[in-house]
């Protein structure tokens, strides 16, 4: 296929990294910018779903991720009081056989770099650190700028009635332990949901021995900072007093707990004619309650690079990726909301869910998913 471009990519972060290697694969050449000098470690644990997985493969992925990935056999839902399984989704061989990839946990490290050394091996890809784009100039001629920038993107005030980022009131508070660390109430091999009043704990192992905590609760915003370290735990422990001792000593006495503020991004354009298209977080970041932001970004950059290929750099091409990737992403919300009100029942609503999550057998708890992690991007 005949090279096109140039094409300009707005942070190397998981979606500009994915979008470059995409985009190679369709014959385009790209030069990914960052302001960021180096692109250090940030970030804790990350579920990566079958639809995530299946792209990453695609791209030839699979080998270096196997290394430094787990696969869990499992994801449960506990009670944060009782410690009680509620539900369980079979994952391992079950992920592999009903949506034909595998389920997998990993630091979100380890998936930067194996995209970073990808896209430095890919002769149509070209990596620029330590810059940044002047947002104020249009772009020119037949080009493109994809603005993978994340949820304080300075692309995405490019465009007209853009969505704007807005903080949503809850806070991520983050453990990494290490393997000696970890206290028996911990499944040390399957993903682990425990769900409580106004807030919920996932717990998951990582590679080189280490697991990985989250806990969500309210809390207050940082401005535009990623995260910072905990060191006033107070909004914390009230979040999760009342929870079984177990966890809430390990969220008391957890070394290096950094607390992530969560903000997402409201319904907007995503694009401006022919010139400018925003993808992953930049375009519709979104709360953790699907476990889905990071597959999302990798969904999107994916098939950019398949709508780009069959129409060319143009405003049908940009229009029809948009359309077809906002009813996707509508659909993902809609089960995000859905289960934050799910995880976060009080009253007669948590005794009524725990009924029913008891009711359930596996199988037909995986089929919920069959939308979700059975979904084949456009390739």
């Amino acid at each position: 296929m005949a090279e096109t471009g140039p094409i300009m990519i707005a942070g190397a972060g998981i979606a500009g990294l994915t979008a470059a290697l995409s985009l190679a694969r369709k014959g385009f050449a790209s030069t990914i910018v960052d302001q960021a000098k180096s692109l250090s470690e940030v970030g804790a644990g990350l579920q990566l779903s079958p639809n995530a997985t299946r792209i990453l493969e695609t791209l030839g992925l699979g080998p270096a991720l196997q290394r430094v990935w787990h696969l869990p056999p499992a994801v449960s839902l506990a009670d944060g009081t009782s410690l009680r399984t509620l539900a369980t989704v079979p994952a391992g061989d079950f992920a592999l056989e009903r949506w034909g990839a595998p389920y997998a946990v990993l630091h979100r490290g380890d998936l930067q770099r194996m995209l970073l050394n990808a896209v430095k091996n890919e002769p149509l890809c070209t990596l620029r650190l330590g810059d940044r784009f002047d947002t104020s100039q249009p772009p020119a001629g037949n080009s493109l700028l994809v603005g993978a920038d994340g949820v304080w993107s300075r692309t995405r005030s490019r465009l007209q009635r853009t969505g704007i980022s807005r903080f949503t009131g809850n806070v991520a508070w983050r453990i990494t332990l290490r393997e000696a660390d970890i206290p028996p109430v911990l499944n040390t091999h399957r993903v682990t949901a425990f769900l409580g009043h106004g807030a919920h704990l996932v717990a998951y192992p990582l590679s080189r021995g280490r697991f990985n905590i989250v806990a969500i609760s309210k809390g207050s915003a940082l401005g535009e900072n990623w995260s910072g370290e905990a060191r006033d735990r107070g909004d914390l422990l009230n979040s999760f007093s009342g929870w079984n001792p177990a966890l809430t000593d390990l969220l008391a006495k957890g070394d290096n707990i950094t607390r992530w503020p969560l903000h997402e991004v409201t319904e907007g354009a995503w694009h401006d004619g022919e010139h400018t298209i925003l993808i992953g977080d930049a375009a519709h970041a979104m709360m953790p309650f699907a476990a889905q932001g990071a597959a999302m970004a990798i969904e999107d950059a994916f098939e950019l690079a398949h709508f780009l290929a069959g129409r060319g750099i143009n405003q049908q091409a940009l229009k029809a990726f948009s359309e077809h990737r906002k009813k996707r992403i509508a659909r993902v919300r809609t089960r995000g909301a859905f289960n934050r009100f799910a995880y976060h029942a009080a009253g007669p609503f948590r005794i009524g869910r725990n009924l029913v999550l008891s009711l359930r057998k596996p199988e037909s708890l995986a089929k919920d998913f069959d939308w979700l992690y059975g979904y084949r991007a456009l390739d």
